[in-house]
């Protein structure tokens, strides 16, 4: 069978502005694919795929149609990192994070006249936004922050050091989690958006990791002076909830899917390649090309049925902020990047020696090293650990379809 590398499954038949959306996505994809070597090779800002995302306009594809965007739906997003993560991953996972945070802009700004003028300049000059949301010793629990934003006036000030700043230096602005006040609970967050010209950054620390290479996750001290009307009117507890769980899951797992895939296609290729060089005998490995597929259609089938079930209740903030619904959301982090991990492996597998070097046409290396972050990124033993008492409390389906 042809491995599917256009879309995820889904219920819809594929619409003119969804086929759009896919030529876009997969010309970005091309020139991405064409720099993912240097990129992780050089460990840098993939700035090719960069500047033909700009020029496809997908940076604001997300931004309401009223302030100039095109008003993009989870899904349609989720499909253009499924075809990016099959040319670079470091590209997919940066446009990812970039989507998450404008995904709480456009979903919580509430009328807001400064967040709106932001995203108006996202959509015209196709912005990039970085993620801050880690510091200091709470590492990657990222509902306790130490710095707190300090008011003057219509002006807010905040000092903080963020231990990952993803492409922090090449993004036009970012989205940075602090405490309300310095007398608040760690716990008691607010959201701010800050453009360039609204900070400055020092670096801690430097990047150099086995795979993600181009993500550019360095350490930093950010320093902010901006408009108070820049923090998001609403609280951070909402905020995670409702739209930054959701989103953070199933974006980086459509990106972990697409490394997934772009894996079985390299092991189809190899399969079909010794067939014909054989004279129809397949290849010792060929059993491991059967699993990959397999449970390359088990982790598309669980991603599709994440972002449908978050379709139906996103509206809704009780459902949406439910412990049955983040629970299932949370988990469904831990099966997509165990899932994406195990078809890659299964595709070097069934390439052999040819998967395992560098210097081959069915090289599976990078790959591997790529999609090893899924299950470190938000650690999925912790998040077991920490949804133990919550699976407790959480009703176990009585029927096959409920």
């Amino acid at each position: 069978m042809a491995i599917e590398t256009h879309r995820l499954p889904g219920t819809r038949i594929p619409s003119v502005r969804q086929s759009d959306l896919t030529a876009r996505g997969r010309a970005s994809g091309d020139i991405a694919r064409a720099n993912a070597a240097a990129v992780d090779a050089e460990a840098r800002f993939p700035n090719e795929a960069f500047q033909e995302l700009r020029k496809q306009r997908l940076l604001g594809i997300q931004v309401p149609q009223a302030l100039g965007g095109e008003s993009a739906t989870v899904a349609e997003i989720a499909d253009l990192c499924y075809i990016l993560g099959q040319s670079c991953s470091s590209t997919a996972l940066i446009y990812a994070m970039h989507q998450i945070k404008m995904a709480c802009i456009v979903r919580h700004c509430k009328n807001n006249p400064a967040l709106e003028r932001i995203l108006r300049r996202i959509a015209a000059e196709q912005l990039l936004l970085a993620s801050s949301t880690t510091e200091g010793q709470a590492g990657g629990n990222v509902r306790s922050s130490e710095a707190a934003v300090e008011h003057d006036g219509e002006q807010i000030t905040l000092e903080r050091k963020a231990t990952v700043i993803s492409y922090a230096v090449e993004a036009d602005g970012l989205v940075t989690t602090a405490r309300r006040a310095a007398d608040a609970a760690g716990n008691d967050q607010i959201l701010l958006v800050l453009l360039k010209a609204d900070y400055t950054l020092e670096r801690l620390q430097v990047w150099d990791t086995l795979g993600m290479r181009g993500t550019h996750s360095e350490g930093f001290t950010l320093r902010a002076r901006a408009a108070a009307g820049q923090i998001l009117p609403e609280p951070y507890e909402r905020i995670h909830a409702q739209t930054m769980v959701p989103f953070a899951h199933l974006l980086w797992g459509s990106v972990w899917a697409g490394i997934a895939a772009a894996a079985a296609a390299k092991a189809q290729a190899f399969v079909r390649h010794v067939v014909r060089q054989s004279n129809g005998q397949l290849p010792p490995g060929a059993a491991h090309f059967t699993q990959a597929v397999s449970t390359l259609r088990t982790l598309r089938g669980v991603l599709a049925a994440s972002l449908r079930g978050y379709e139906a209740v996103m509206a809704d903030e009780k459902a949406v902020s439910s412990l049955e619904f983040q629970s299932m959301i949370t988990l469904t982090k831990v099966q997509v990047s165990e899932l994406a991990v195990s078809t890659v492996l299964a595709s070097l597998r069934a390439c052999g020696l040819s998967g395992y070097r560098n210097d081959s046409e069915f090289t599976i290396g990078r790959l591997l090293r790529d999609v090893l972050s899924a299950p470190i990124m938000i650690n999925n033993d912790r998040i077991m650990a920490n949804l133990a008492t919550t699976s407790l409390m959480t009703p176990l389906p009585t029927s096959i379809s409920g």
